[in-house]
């Protein structure tokens, strides 16, 4: 299996290794983040989720993880769509989680939905646990993909699924250059109005461009075990769907 080790930080000046980065730069952006992702995005990410929550429904799992939960929205979504007996989101900032927490108290679902400290490296659970994992706009802050990947393989149960959703670069014209102006010039200043840290969406479109996505994602996916993998382009190729059965 080769090492897919993503070397994009957000702090280009501090020598702390990617994880301990991305996890300070969402702890910064946690207050603000949910508006800036609906905004940045004119709503279209609500669309995204639905889209790859409804490629679980057949499944019917009742047992589900979702890495880099974030502030839960993935999660709160599946459980109205999906309705599983719980789900466990997982997340390396401590920001993130204490806004999902709270989500969570509001809507009385403590005992549906629980978060914890975690990455996807390091689970903190036993082998062929989980029907069901996901990951929303996640997995390009892996510090090393492969190995994130493949520990995410473990905890699925056999005949489980993994469903994840990224952000990509478009190929076509107009669309291209469009996404990469809005991408490097638009984002980065409305982001710095609304946020107190900057770097943070100067480091989005920047992990966005080199992350190896479409078929290049497809074969790392495939090369830590998963199987019957899809490739799902959405929005002109912005976004895309994967998904990876474990057997």
């Amino acid at each position: 299996m080769a090492e897919q080790t993503n070397t994009i930080k957000p702090y280009k000046e501090r020598s702390e290794d990617k994880k301990t980065q991305v996890a300070s730069m969402f702890d910064n952006i946690s207050p603000t983040y949910d508006f800036l992702n609906h905004f940045l995005s004119f709503g279209i990410d609500i669309i995204w989720r639905k889209k790859a929550i409804a490629s679980l429904k057949e499944l019917q799992p009742q047992l589900m993880l979702d890495v880099a939960t974030g502030t839960g929205d993935f999660a709160f979504e599946a459980l109205k769509r999906l309705d599983p007996k719980k789900i466990i989101g997982v997340d390396i900032s401590s920001g993130m989680l204490e806004v999902a927490q709270e989500k969570i108290e509001k809507r009385n679902l403590q005992d549906r939905f629980e978060v914890q400290l975690g990455d996807s490296e390091h689970l903190p659970f036993q082998q062929n646990t989980f029907d069901a994992v996901t990951v929303a706009f996640g997995v390009r802050n892996f510090e090393n993909l492969s190995a994130g990947l493949a520990g995410i393989h473990k905890v699925l149960r056999p005949g489980g699924k993994a469903v994840i959703l990224e952000f990509s670069n478009p190929k076509n014209f107009p669309i291209k250059q469009l996404y990469g102006f809005y991408s490097k010039a638009i984002l980065p200043t409305i982001g710095k109005l609304f946020s107190k840290d900057s770097s943070a969406y100067t480091y989005l479109p920047d992990s966005i461009e080199q992350f190896p996505d479409g078929k290049e994602f497809e074969k790392i996916l495939q090369s830590v075990g998963f199987t019957n993998t899809k490739v799902r382009p959405q929005t002109f190729g912005i976004c895309t769907i994967y998904e990876g059965e474990k057997i």
